[in-house]
């Protein structure tokens, strides 16, 4: 019931926001980002419920893909109480509810699984850091979008269905930066918490999100030095993003679905 509640909260602003679309300019409205919020917490709370019940923290595949959700979908309602970004909601909420039924119907049997203090760190902030920066895509894919629709002088698309442009580039490099330095966090905690990466499985991830935070740390010292933005800073979040997925998800699809390891 948690689920479906959540679900449903997730969709009424993801709805509302769609009708207001073309219709209300850059105005922004709070309620439907209140709405997500209170699926975020009925989600949040459901993860709760299912670590109780499994006797530790729950890092399977679907539970894993169902927490990023959550985080991308908690951090566009806390943006959105301040920003227009409906067009976000309408992106958003659907796939947060989406990936929170998956988890509620197709999560594996409960075992109990005991991590210490330094792995759920680890593992919290990896989380974070990838909720941050799928957000960050998302916004690039609205730069983009509304880069070639000015273009191609479609400037009622461009006006009435995104964001200002310099509100996007605004938040694409704030995005960045926090989740720039949430990864950094992430992959210090691995060096020192984590053992065994042979064992664990666990080089391959490693390698991938190094290549995705090199490609991150590029952009931003060429956002600095250089002022690069546009389709470069598109190009470079999408590119570094697919490494980060590939490490984080990729990688737990082969595992856990595929060979059936509990990597």
């Amino acid at each position: 019931m948690l689920a479906i509640a959540a679900a449903a909260l997730y969709f009424a602003p993801a709805i509302a926001q769609g009708r207001r679309l073309g219709r209300e300019g850059d105005a922004v409205a709070r309620l439907p980002s209140l709405l997500g919020l209170g699926g975020c917490l009925l989600h949040a709370l459901f993860h709760v419920c299912a670590s109780q019940i499994a006797g530790g923290f729950d890092l399977h595949f679907f539970a894993a893909m169902s927490l990023a959700a959550l985080g991308v979908a908690a951090l566009t309602s806390i943006i959105g109480l301040s920003k227009p970004i409906g067009t976000l909601d309408v992106v958003v909420y659907p796939f947060a509810a989406a990936f929170l039924l998956l988890y509620a119907l197709a999560r594996p049997e409960p075992v109990a699984v005991s991590l210490g203090w330094q792995i759920q760190l680890h593992a919290g902030l990896a989380l974070l850091a990838y909720a941050v920066l799928s957000l960050a895509a998302l916004v690039a894919v609205m730069l983009w979008l509304q880069e070639r629709a000015l273009r191609r002088r479609d400037f009622a698309s461009a006006l009435k269905l995104f964001p200002p442009l310099t509100l996007l580039e605004s938040l694409l490099f704030k995005l960045i930066f926090a989740g720039f330095a949430l990864l950094t966090l992430a992959l210090l905690s691995g060096a020192v918490f984590v053992e065994n990466l042979l064992a664990q499985h666990l080089v391959h991830k490693t390698v991938l999100s190094l290549l995705a935070w090199l490609v991150f740390g590029a952009l931003l010292a060429g956002r600095v030095w250089y002022g690069w933005r546009g389709k470069r800073a598109v190009q470079l979040t999408m590119a570094a993003m697919l490494l980060l997925g590939l490490a984080f998800f990729g990688s737990k699809f082969v595992l856990e679905l595929v060979l059936a390891r509990n990597g």
